[in-house]
C-alpha cells in the first residue's frame, strides 16, 4: 500500500509519505552541509543558531516548493506573503552565505521532487568545502597589520622602509604621509605650577603602511629589521584580524 502511495504522485496533491519522504531526505542533505561547515570552519565564531539555521533551512524550502507545486498562482501568492516578512540578518561572511544558499538550494530542488539534482549538488559542494580547507585559500588566519614609524625628512627614507617590507609582506601599501610639525605639551609639576614644554620635530617625517605578512612572514623579524632604520623616532606595529565583509 505505501508503495503504491510512493509513486502515485500528483505535483498539485503531494501524498503524505511523498512530503515526509521529502522533508526527511532535505533535512539529510543540510544536516551533511551543516557538518562540513562545522570540520571547515576554523574560525572560533560558529553560532550555534546558525548551525541549526543550515540544518532546518532546507525543511523550509523542502516545504515551500511542494505547496506552489506547479500552481503559478500558488507562486504569486507565496512570493506575496513572503515580500512582506523583512529578514534583517547580516552575515558578514560571503562563505556563510554560500552555505546557507547551497542548503537552501537542496532543500529546493527535494521539494521539487528532483532527488539526484540535490544528492549530486550537495555531496560536490561538500567534497569542494573539503578541498579548498586544506589549500592556500583556505588562509582564514592571516593578519592585516598597520605598520606606523616616524623617521627623518629625505626622499630615500620610503625606498629604505619598503625595501625592506618587501622582504617580510606579502603585500603592502602606503596609506598615509604627513609631515610633523613643532608640538607644545604642557605637564603640571607637583607644587602646581604648569610647565610649557616645546618639542620640535620640524626635520619628521610620519609613514603610516597596510601590510601583510607572508606565509612564514614573522612580526619579530619585521620589527627588528625596521629597528635598524638609521635614525628612527618612533616605531608602532599593529596586528589584528580583518572582518570578511561584503
Amino acid at each position: 500500500m505505501f508503495d503504491i502511495h510512493l509513486l502515485e504522485n500528483s505535483p498539485d496533491t503531494p501524498t503524505f509519505y511523498r512530503v515526509l519522504i521529502t522533508v526527511i531526505f532535505a533535512f539529510f542533505l543540510s544536516s551533511l552541509i551543516t557538518i562540513t561547515y562545522e570540520l571547515t570552519t576554523k574560525s572560533i565564531y560558529k553560532k550555534a543558531h546558525f548551525l541549526q539555521s543550515l540544518a532546518l533551512i532546507s525543511i523550509v524550502a523542502a516545504t515551500v516548493m511542494q505547496a506552489i507545486g506547479d500552481s503559478l498562482a500558488r507562486g504569486l501568492g507565496m512570493l506575496g506573503a513572503l515580500s512582506i516578512i523583512r529578514f534583517r540578518t547580516v552575515l558578514d561572511d560571503p562563505r556563510n552565505i554560500s552555505f546557507m544558499f547551497a542548503s537552501l538550494a537542496a532543500g529546493i530542488s527535494c521539494g521539487v521532487f528532483g532527488f539526484s539534482i540535490a544528492l549530486t549538488g550537495t555531496l560536490v559542494f561538500c567534497l569542494a568545502a573539503i578541498i579548498l580547507r586544506f589549500s592556500p585559500y583556505s588562509n582564514s588566519n592571516e593578519l592585516i597589520g598597520s605598520l606606523k614609524l616616524q623617521v627623518p625628512r629625505s626622499d630615500t627614507q620610503r625606498k629604505l622602509i619598503e625595501k625592506r617590507l618587501k622582504t617580510h609582506c606579502k603585500n603592502f601599501e602606503l596609506d598615509q604621509l604627513r609631515f610633523l610639525n613643532p608640538k607644545t605639551v604642557e605637564t603640571l609639576q607637583e607644587d602646581g605650577i604648569t610647565v610649557i614644554e616645546k618639542i620640535t620635530r620640524e626635520n619628521l617625517q610620519e609613514f603610516t603602511y597596510l601590510i601583510r605578512l607572508r606565509h612564514n612572514g614573522s612580526i619579530t623579524a619585521l620589527n627588528n629589521d625596521l629597528a635598524q632604520l638609521e635614525d628612527l623616532e618612533s616605531l608602532k606595529l599593529n596586528f589584528k584580524k580583518q572582518p570578511t565583509k561584503l
